[in-house]
């Protein structure tokens, strides 16, 4: 079974964020820049499969600039066989919609019978990529899965919603998106990881994909960010004093009265 995995690379949730001078963009330089934690499960859920069908080929595919190829590699190094990179500077700056164009336009060159993404993505948390990726290639998608089985051509999905969870089938090809409790993403060994620097990696741009670059990027981008701004900052708690429990709690009173006039 040949199973592709949409991959994106993101800041590290760890990494101090700044604002660039633009005010619109983040600063790069001093990033640590990781695999999108949803977008493991994805590629862990890909290698389970390919070894439950008994082979097949799990390819990764990412746009991004060169920096993206650290990505990749560490996908390959957990088991994945091989990697395609989109890298044009006509693509950068653009909204999910336009991303969701490129990649769509990648995978139509590669066969498959399932495509895997992570839910979302940390960075932007805009969840939109996947479902427009399947919308452009015409087939079904199923989000949030905890759960899946593949038999007979036909994939059914345990999948998380408000208040509980659902079951869904439908038939491949199809695109799922992965939930956290789907599985635990496998490291990288030290034998995968050499053997990842021979496995193949190829790097096309819109030109090689028949892709207009001003259907995509900031020149085909429908939704633009104007600002961005740090959340203002919250001023310290206050800590009541009081010789007992009751004499606490009268102050407590007071001060939610007089001051913070919610009572």
């Amino acid at each position: 079974m040949d199973i592709v995995v949409l991959l994106k690379q993101v800041p590290d949730t760890e990494t101090l964020i700044q604002i660039a001078a633009d005010n619109a963009s983040i600063k790069a330089e001093d990033v640590k820049w990781v695999i999108n934690p949803y977008d493991e499960f994805a590629v862990e859920e890909a290698l389970r499969i390919k070894e439950a069908q008994g082979g097949g080929k799990v390819t990764i595919v990412t746009m991004g600039p060169e920096r993206a190829v650290e990505a990749i590699r560490t996908a390959l190094a957990m088991g994945a066989d091989e990697g395609l990179l989109i890298d044009d500077a006509a693509a950068e700056g653009g909204d999910a919609l336009g991303t969701a164009k490129v990649l769509a336009e990648a995978i139509r060159q590669v066969p498959c019978d399932v495509i895997i993404a992570g839910q979302r993505a940390v960075d932007d948390d805009c969840y939109q990529v996947p479902a427009a990726v399947a919308e452009l290639l015409g087939i079904p998608q199923v989000s949030m899965v905890i759960k899946e089985q593949i038999q007979d051509k036909k994939i059914v999905c345990e999948c998380t919603m408000e208040g509980g969870t659902v079951v869904v089938e439908t038939e491949l090809p199809a695109l799922f998106t992965t939930q956290k409790g789907i599985n635990e993403p496998r490291y990288a060994s030290l034998p995968g990881i050499m053997k990842a620097k021979k496995k193949p990696l190829a790097r096309k741009t819109l030109a090689d994909l028949g892709i207009n670059p001003s259907d995509v990027g900031e020149a085909g981008t429908k939704c633009r960010v104007m600002n961005l701004s740090f959340p203002p900052e919250r001023s310290p708690g206050k800590i009541i004093d009081g010789e007992s429990p009751e004499a606490k709690a009268v102050e407590l009173v007071r001060l939610l009265r007089e001051e913070a006039k919610v009572i």
